[in-house]
């Protein structure tokens, strides 16, 4: 037990260790749930309605069939995870579970689950339930389904009966006792159990709703009666329901709630697409919270005593080649298309304060960053250079882009396109430009049809391990790069994420990564940017995540 322990320790800090210096500046006095955040303009009052703008639409609610973070806003709300993160760093704290501990191997884990929690349906949380969720997930049958798993793909490596998967087994020991048995080592745990992907969801209503019932109808989805009407967990607040004509998700104060109870009764997402809406109802207070502002508002929003709260950047803006197109499986046009890109200017025109070009696909706080990677700094006449060699003199390529959606990488799409796409247009690419909408859209077309040549997407870090960020890239085959023939680098990735031995572990990211850059450049890596909120003056409480995913039951609004 005692060796049991000590290697559980080793991996926890593996995943914590460097990150929480870095991400917890500016928020490291948030870290407490019950901090009151507004100074004294107001005493703190408990009830009430708090509404915070979203910038889209969701997906759906049921936590394993999404992966981005419009979706993850209300479903954190509603769920809980096994592990999860103290408010304003990335260090892991129990959540469903009080403890965890695992084997010397790294491949058995065990959860000692707290008691008296109650899904919100009733029906209790126990060892036999959690299992559920983790065979439910293994056992997913249906191409469709399967395909909007991103998480658990990138996590998991496969489903049932295929020899990439990593999950083997999970057995209650006990009533308040899972053991999760992996396959093999994953440097992805125990962090990757704080993914709200991996949240627990009511075995009851999952049977009763029918949760696993996904259809696809030419490019769209359908989803399950849980998916869309009935979400049920265990987190802060309920399922209140979601008018499509309002663009408002109602969520409900759960009085039964295992931890600290929601201040507010009651919690609004408004969904606005539009920045500018965003800000302007804000200043007229029909919002208390914005995210993604305008990075010239941050300024002019502060001087009018709205509170800018900032997170520290982790996160990375990249642009994606799809080598589909036979022209992008030469190294060389890749190679043209970054030199082409002058990141420099992006960063400063239309980057948020504090960006910065981007050299690598994660950042420097990560185990593995490489600081001796080959650098594209703008350089428009070797990019022409490299396209005459290549025979790709003349390229015209469809560049897609998403609408209606700001994400904290990615303040604006519309306006980095045009930059990007002008400077490719300057080394004589022809760009096409494809706007579509970010769900039932853009993300389908990019990542399940591959319909794109070029396109701009990116990343905020779940955890620190080099696996959620290079990995979750780069680390199988996806439509989003069609780099199906790039074995080496799949191989490369799955042994520096296999290795235990945490010297040889950072060795192997860094050549990971220094390949990334020379051998095989899927994508061109553009900013880190720090994403900011912007609340009005009576709200309290809110403790803005460098993972960006804020828990409301914390707020509060003052008299």
């Amino acid at each position: 037990m005692r060796a049991s322990r000590m290697q559980a320790k080793r991996l926890r800090t593996v995943i914590t260790a460097g990150v929480i210096a870095a991400l917890a500046i500016g928020a490291g006095g948030c870290a407490d749930s019950d901090r009151d955040s507004g100074g004294d303009e107001g005493k703190a009052a408990t009830g009430g309605t708090f509404i915070f703008a979203g910038a889209g639409d969701p997906k759906n609610f049921d936590p394993i069939f999404n992966d981005d973070g419009e979706s993850f806003r209300p479903i954190r709300q509603m769920y809980d995870t096994l592990i999860e993160h103290k408010p304003g760093t990335a260090e892991l704290q129990g959540g469903l579970a009080e403890s965890w501990s695992n084997d010397p191997t790294g491949k058995i884990w065990t959860f000692k689950l707290r008691q008296g929690v109650k899904f919100h349906d009733g029906s209790a949380l126990d060892a036999t339930a959690v299992c559920a969720n983790f065979d439910r997930w293994y056992n997913m049958k249906g191409e469709a389904a399967q395909s909007q798993m991103i998480y658990y793909a990138d996590v998991f490596g496969g489903f049932a009966g295929s020899p990439d998967a990593v999950y083997d087994n999970c057995k209650p020991q006990d009533a308040n006792t899972a053991v999760v048995t992996m396959k093999k080592y994953k440097g992805a745990f125990p962090g990757a159990f704080a993914l709200t992907a991996f949240s627990i969801a009511s075995p009851t209503a999952l049977k009763q709703y029918d949760a696993d019932k996904v259809t696809q109808n030419g490019d769209s989805f359908a989803y399950s009666a849980f998916a869309n009407e009935h979400p049920t967990g265990t987190g802060a607040f309920t399922y209140g329901g979601w008018n499509k004509a309002t663009g408002e998700i109602t969520l409900n104060k759960n009085p039964d709630y295992w931890g600290d109870k929601a201040k507010v009764d009651k919690m609004i997402i408004k969904i606005i697409k539009d920045e500018n809406t965003r800000k302007q109802e804000l200043r007229a207070g029909t919002v208390q919270a914005i995210d993604f502002p305008a990075p010239a508002d941050r300024k002019a929003l502060a001087g009018e005593g709205y509170k800018v709260l900032d997170r520290p950047a982790f996160n990375i803006l990249y642009l994606g080649i799809n080598q589909k197109n036979p022209k992008l499986k030469d190294l060389r046009v890749r190679q043209a298309i970054a030199y082409a890109l002058n990141r420099a200017q992006l960063v400063q025109t239309k980057g948020p304060g504090g960006a910065t070009v981007a050299d690598e696909f994660m950042p420097n706080t990560v185990l593995g960053y490489a600081a001796d990677v080959q650098k594209y700094d703008y350089n428009l006449e070797k990019a022409k250079q490299l396209l005459s060699e290549a025979g790709a003199t003349g390229l015209t390529l469809n560049f897609y882009y998403p609408t209606e959606v700001s994400r904290p990488y990615m303040p604006n799409p519309q306006e980095i396109f045009t930059v990007l796409a002008n400077d490719l247009q300057a080394a004589g690419i022809k760009v096409n430009g494809v706007p579509r909408p970010w769900n039932g859209g853009f993300k389908d077309d990019v990542q399940q049809f591959g319909k794109q040549d070029l396109h701009i997407l990116g990343w905020t870090g779940d955890y620190n391990d080099p696996g959620n960020f290079v990995g979750t890239f780069f680390g199988r085959e996806k439509v989003e790069f069609g780099d199906k023939g790039m074995t080496e680098m799949f191989d490369a990735i799955g042994k520096a994420d296999a290795t235990v031995d945490m010297a040889a572990k950072k060795t192997a990211w860094e050549q990971v990564n220094r390949d990334l850059a020379t051998k095989w450049l899927p994508a061109v890596p553009l900013w880190h940017a720090p994403p900011a909120l912007v609340t009005t003056k009576n709200v309290q409480g809110l403790v803005p995540s460098p993972l960006t995913n804020e828990e409301f039951n914390t707020v509060s609004l003052t008299k």
